[in-house]
């Protein structure tokens, strides 16, 4: 058995893609998103936030970058489920403290959404790019 057969050496790029999505995603919520807490009491007495429209802007624009830059090199695992992982962990993590116990649908929304946007993004790179490399012959 060669070293380039082995199947820890394939599998072992995409657990760390994986790993690495998660973090960043983790990461990117709470840059994003962490650090504002507050909601906006508005004069009529309604309230909106904790978070402003350019805040989540701000973090899906991230995010979107980190799945391209996975997907381009067909870390398509890393894309889908280490971003859901890690967003799903991060507001699991920053709305745990609801003492309704919503935050779970809230959560489980996020991450369902994650999966399919992330697999779609996925889904729509690999079709460029073979749409290119069947244009150019490679």
């Amino acid at each position: 058995m060669t070293s380039t057969s082995r199947p820890g050496k394939r599998f072992l790029p995409h657990l760390l893609s994986v790993l690495l999505l998660a973090g960043v995603a983790a990461a990117a919520w709470a840059g994003w998103l962490g650090w504002d807490q507050e909601r906006d009491v508005h004069p009529d007495g309604s309230s909106t936030g904790p978070y402003e429209a350019w805040q989540v802007i701000g973090l899906v624009l991230t995010l979107l970058a980190a799945v391209l830059w996975a997907a381009l090199r067909r870390h398509y695992a890393g894309a889908v489920f280490g971003t859901a992982a890690g967003l799903a962990g991060a507001a699991w993590y920053d709305w745990s403290d609801d003492s309704s116990g919503l935050f779970a649908v809230g959560v489980f929304m996020i991450t369902v959404t994650t999966l399919g946007v992330t697999a779609l993004v996925c889904f729509a790179t690999d079709a460029v790019r073979r749409r290119n490399a069947r244009r150019t012959g490679a």
